[in-house]
């Protein structure tokens, strides 16, 4: 889920090192429309969803952003946050338990997301593999869902062998905690590699990467609605140093929770 401008690479091709996958890694690739968002939240300047600005606000992050002040990030108005736990079947993101139980402890409602690696097994078993080593949930008002990250490269799958493979992945977290999981996405990357599916639209919330100024985001073909939106890779919060993805929550904070809790 989450690189920045300055301090993680993007890759030069479609290949995605084992382990250094984070959100927004493949959206240069796999959205045609990209255009990098300088401009962050400020009083007076034109923003992102400027009738959603009532709406928790969030940040998404990974071993890319370093050490960070927790307690300085919820002050700074910053409601949830998702953070990388795994990819693939072997890797664990190395600032993981720190964000998780610093974020917890600040009261910021967060989850964890798993970068997902097509290539290297079965959906089923990475699904595994996220809940036995992050992806876990409890009600408490401070865990979301998990995430599956999927974005970049089709991974040398068809359109249904894809769908195959995320269906998996749900279908065994599902079991494993008894949540569906969020899929992290961009309107390019759903519509080339899974065909436009509509086939999740009723089971797992949308978290979109579009990265805009525009008052909404293009939303991948197969889904009705985004509950989270991706609206930028360059945003700026205390307590977090260099650039942080930014993202902003589809309805208030009762639907936020609602969210966290499993409830109607």
């Amino acid at each position: 889920m989450s690189g920045t401008a300055s301090s993680a690479p993007l890759p030069s091709d479609s290949a995605v090192p084992q382990g250094k996958g984070y959100m927004g890694v493949g959206y240069v690739q796999d959205s045609k429309d990209f255009k990098p968002d300088t401009r962050q939240l400020h009083l007076g300047k034109k923003v992102p969803g400027a009738d959603l600005l009532a709406n928790p606000v969030g940040v998404d992050v990974s071993s890319w952003q370093g050490a960070i002040n927790w307690a300085s990030v919820r002050a700074a108005g910053i409601e949830f946050a998702w953070m990388k736990a795994t990819e693939g079947t072997t890797y664990k993101d190395p600032r993981f338990s720190a964000n998780y139980l610093g974020a917890y402890n600040a009261r910021v409602i967060r989850g964890a997301y798993h970068f997902a690696r097509p290539d290297v097994s079965g959906g089923a078993a990475q699904a595994d593999f996220f809940a036995s080593n992050g992806g876990a949930w409890s009600r408490d008002n401070l865990t979301l869902p998990g995430v599956l990250d999927i974005e970049g490269s089709c991974y040398g799958k068809s359109a249904a062998a894809m769908q195959s493979w995320i269906l998996d992945f749900y279908n065994r977290y599902k079991a494993r905690t008894g949540r569906d999981v969020v899929i992290y996405t961009s309107a390019s990357w759903w519509n080339s590699c899974t065909g436009g599916w509509t086939g999740m639209s009723a089971r797992s919330p949308l978290w979109v990467a579009h990265w805009t100024t525009a008052g909404s985001p293009t939303i991948p073909k197969g889904f009705p609605y985004w509950t989270v939106w991706q609206y930028t890779s360059t945003g700026s919060v205390s307590g977090i140093s260099g650039n942080v993805d930014r993202d902003r929550f589809g309805g208030d904070r009762s639907r936020l929770l609602a969210l966290a809790n499993n409830t109607p």
